[in-house]
């Protein structure tokens, strides 16, 4: 993907957003409305971060349509990637001679002028980037962040710094992370996800090439030394003469410049390491959040920070009191005796990662998953994939796929993972055509000490308030029918 062309945004006073209810979209707009711009937006529903957009004063209206032009009088209209350009919306704009941009490209030209520190990958780039920005927000550089989730310990998915650093969370789903030139580039992985995108593995690690190639010259490249496609990426950047001292890796054991050893889940929740740097122990790191991989994203933390000058101690303070990104297996709450937990993950092995992290803060309960599958196009490709990491679990509820802005695909559904899934085994999986039918089984065979996890990148995260609203109402039902009694 071609480099976009500077944007001339000095020049510019208003600025409308198709598409301003995304995590990406609502972001940017809160960027630019702290930078000086009048801001407005259109989105097809009114999501979460459609409602923060609102609450800082952003006009907002539902559906898209030309008639926006004349309201607002935009001088530049930005688009998402899940809206076709040839929408009767931006058709318009550009019959005016409004300029029109895409999401990637006004944020790549605030964030290629600024000290910039990309995360990139296929996942934990969420939680990388959050882990980032709270370091530096506690390091007292005043970073500019955005990310593609909402960081618990801020509340927000982006923020204007006074600092020259910026942190962005850097999406490969359409290529457009090709457009940002990072000081610090981090990739935490490359898989085959985004099958719309990118019809073979080889082509995203592809993608992703180009984009360590596009780092400011003088820039630094942070990869995972535990991950095959990031391996053959830093053996690729080798052979075309990659200054060694720009590479920084990192992963289990001592052999790479930033090392864990003496991982240890925490009862409860939480793990626990010793951290090393070029083999020589720096500290024990303690985290709030679980699971090993996110060990993994703490050392990408540590090491991106290290290249801007902080510290480890400094580092390492600010990761024991993070909380997590939103929907990055987060804890929804608690009742009768059930914990309910929530995770965007939408690829087996973002899911795979899940279970091994309560399987570790929680290794005697038994685990059930509703599992949404997110876009038709993934499902087809991936269905054997998902039902071998359900199989991680001890009760999973299959529900219908969330298409997203997908056309549903003829004979591809949730049907597809249920017949892969196997017949033999403790776990067992049954489809649920709705919420309300999987809610009813939750209630009907849930124990004490369950653990229940709500996954997948669609709208199934609203489950986990349902479930323990009716475990609630159970319980007091009961109460009120023994007190009649």
């Amino acid at each position: 993907m071609n480099k976009a062309f500077p944007l001339r945004l000095q020049s510019m006073h208003h600025i409308h957003l198709m598409g301003i209810g995304g995590a990406g979209m609502s972001g940017l707009a809160l960027l630019l409305k702290d930078m000086g711009f009048a801001v407005s937006g259109c989105d097809m529903v009114h999501t979460s971060y459609a409602e923060k957009v609102v609450q800082h004063k952003i006009e907002l209206v539902l559906g898209h349509h030309q008639d926006h032009l004349e309201r607002f009088s935009p001088d530049l209209l930005v688009y998402t990637s899940a809206i076709s350009e040839e929408h009767p919306e931006i058709r318009a704009a550009r019959e005016r001679g409004i300029p029109v941009a895409r999401r990637a490209e006004v944020l790549s030209d605030l964030f290629n002028r600024r000290r910039g520190i990309g995360v990139a990958g296929t996942h934990g780039k969420t939680t990388t980037s959050s882990m980032i920005a709270l370091i530096a927000e506690n390091a007292g550089i005043s970073p500019t962040v955005a990310l593609g989730g909402e960081l618990c310990d801020i509340g927000c998915n982006a923020k204007l710094g006074s600092g020259e650093t910026m942190v962005a969370e850097l999406d490969e789903s359409d290529g457009s992370f090709e457009l940002f030139s990072p000081e610090i580039a981090v990739v935490t992985n490359i898989d085959w996800d985004h099958v719309d995108h990118y019809p073979t593995y080889e082509s995203v690690g592809d993608a992703f090439h180009r984009f360590a190639l596009g780092k400011k010259p003088a820039g630094s490249l942070v990869l995972c030394a535990e991950d095959a496609g990031t391996r053959r990426l830093a053996e690729r950047l080798h052979e075309d003469g990659l200054a060694s001292e720009t590479l920084y890796t990192y992963g289990w054991g001592t052999s790479w410049t930033w090392g864990a050893t003496d991982v240890t889940p925490l009862p409860g929740g939480g793990i626990r390491c010793l951290v090393h740097f070029r083999g020589t122990p720096l500290g024990t790191l303690s985290l709030r959040v679980s699971g090993e991989h996110n060990v993994l994203n703490a050392l990408a933390a540590c090491a991106a920070c290290s290249i801007v000058g902080i510290p480890f101690e400094v580092s390492c303070r600010a990761l024991s009191t993070f909380k997590g990104a939103k929907r990055r297996l987060q804890r929804v709450g608690a009742a009768e005796g059930v914990e309910v937990y929530d995770d965007y993950g939408h690829h087996p092995r973002e899911i795979h990662a899940t279970l091994r992290a309560l399987r570790g803060a929680f290794p005697h309960r038994r685990l059930l998953v509703l599992f949404q599958p997110h876009r038709f196009t993934r499902t087809a490709a991936m269905f054997r994939e998902f039902a071998t990491v359900l199989t991680g679990a001890d009760r999973v509820l299959l529900l219908p796929v969330y298409g997203a802005d997908e056309t549903p695909i003829p004979g591809v559904g949730s049907h597809l993972i249920a017949e892969a899934f196997p017949k033999e085994g403790p776990t067992r999986l049954d489809l649920c055509g709705s919420f309300s039918e999987a809610v009813e089984v939750v209630l009907r065979e849930r124990r004490d000490q369950d653990v229940v996890l709500t996954v997948g990148a669609g709208n199934v995260c609203l489950l986990g308030e349902r479930i323990l609203d009716s475990l609630k109402r159970e319980s007091s039902l009961a109460h009120a029918v023994a007190v009649g009694a």
